[in-house]
């Protein structure tokens, strides 16, 4: 019964990308969705259409206020463009020590508004480090990512979480951390960077 089904693709017998993104966003019944929505919905996508189911955060907000949902992409609105250059290229850390210094500017950012009274703005900077958290963790599970990699991304994942829960503590438990003979004996310095 195809013609019945609105999320089958009457082709293949796929549900179509779209009609999978209205159905995953029904059920998780939020009121709003914001990049935390989105990125589950894209992560569905991948889990039941395999390659074909890689799509654009755009293309699923896209989909969703098409369909007269509620999204709120990013706490953008609220902070009314003001804060853009601060939060542009945010999110590079294909290393450890860009995943420490890529902290080091958002903790920069958090004390920046917290210290001006923008709970805006402080709220996009942990809407940003949420979805670097979800980024690592995404490619710590992807086994076609070489093992280091994946061991890289998920330490990362741990340091953004840890910087989530605790921001005044995390700078001397990282120091500590990577003191850690377990962290030593899984991310080894090369010889010429050991200080």
């Amino acid at each position: 019964m195809n013609e019945s089904n609105p999320t089958t693709n009457h082709e293949s017998g796929s549900p179509t990308k779209k009609a999978l993104i209205l159905e995953v966003a029904q059920g998780l019944a939020k009121p709003r969705y914001t990049p935390a929505e989105i990125e589950q919905i894209r992560r569905q996508l991948i889990v039941h259409l395999g390659e074909k189911g890689k799509t654009s955060a755009d293309y699923i907000v896209t989909v969703l206020e098409e369909a007269g949902m509620r999204v709120v992409w990013s706490t953008r609105s609220d902070t009314e463009g003001r804060y853009e250059e601060e939060f542009s290229d945010l999110l590079h850390f294909s290393t450890l020590d860009e995943a420490e210094m890529c902290l080091v500017r958002l903790d920069e950012l958090l004390r920046k508004f917290l210290l001006e009274s923008d709970s805006h703005a402080a709220e996009r900077v942990r809407e940003v480090a949420r979805l670097g958290r979800r980024r690592a963790e995404m490619i710590s599970r992807n086994h076609k990512v070489d093992a280091r990699k994946r061991a890289e991304k998920e330490e990362i994942g741990h340091w953004f979480g840890i910087w989530l829960e605790t921001p005044d503590a995390f700078f001397d438990w990282l120091e500590v951390r990577k003191q850690a003979p377990d962290f030593q004996k899984r991310f080894p310095r090369p010889p010429d960077e050991e200080t």
